[in-house]
């Protein structure tokens, strides 16, 4: 009877012990803060250099990269207020 008691102390004991070890852990992950959620990031596209613009008699337009603006000169060598598109 003595042994009985004996080891029924140490065992409660140990099962005491080992079913309240994991709720301490437990409930300090339920008690932690939840993050907040990370802003998203727009990736845009890079900008390019902005065109060029030719005022030709046919009206203003866009030229293409390799292509540059000249002042336009009429047959007898006046300029002509108008621009003329010269690639390379």
């Amino acid at each position: 009877m003595r042994i009985i008691r004996t080891m029924t102390l140490p065992l409660a004991l140990a099962f005491a012990v080992t079913i309240a070890a994991p709720v301490s852990p437990a409930a300090a992950q339920s008690s932690q803060q939840v993050s907040k959620p990370t802003k998203k990031i727009v990736k845009r596209p890079a900008r390019s250099a902005p065109r060029q613009i030719a005022c030709t008699a046919f009206g203003c337009h866009p030229i293409p990269p390799n292509c540059r603006p000249q002042t336009g000169y009429r047959w007898d060598g006046i300029p002509s207020g108008f621009d003329v598109v010269v690639c390379r």
